[in-house]
């Protein structure tokens, strides 16, 4: 499994952005999840998204602000990000769960991207 996250931008407070992360391999059947981690801090979970789509789980810092979701005809995952604040500012990674139900931990995810960076002025 490969994934290529992209979308990552410098953006103002309050402005949008939409994160996309290609897939390539067998991950159909996996949760997907965006991570994040800001300089000095440590990774941590956003937004998941069962195997199947229904299911989405989110970190609170971010409920209400940012949309996950999977388009399986493409492979790619998204992360689409509205409200956007400062402390929103950080290296974005996708990843695949090693199952179909996991949690929010990090060991829970396998395969990860490469990031990309998402900076927020205020």
């Amino acid at each position: 499994v490969q994934l290529q996250a992209s979308g990552g931008g410098l953006v103002q407070a309050g402005d949008s952005l939409r994160l996309s992360c290609a897939a390539s391999g067998r991950t159909s059947r996996y949760v997907m999840g965006w991570f994040r981690q800001a300089p000095g801090k440590e990774r941590e979970f956003v937004a998941s998204v069962s195997w199947n789509g229904r299911s989405t789980d989110y970190a609170e810092n971010v409920q209400g602000r940012f949309t996950i979701a999977r388009d399986y005809a493409d492979h790619t995952m998204y992360l689409q990000m509205n409200n956007l604040k400062p402390e929103d500012t950080a290296v974005y990674y996708c990843a695949v769960a090693r199952s179909s139900v996991t949690g929010r931990g990090l060991t829970n995810f396998r395969y990860w991207g490469q990031g990309t960076q998402v900076t927020v002025s205020s």
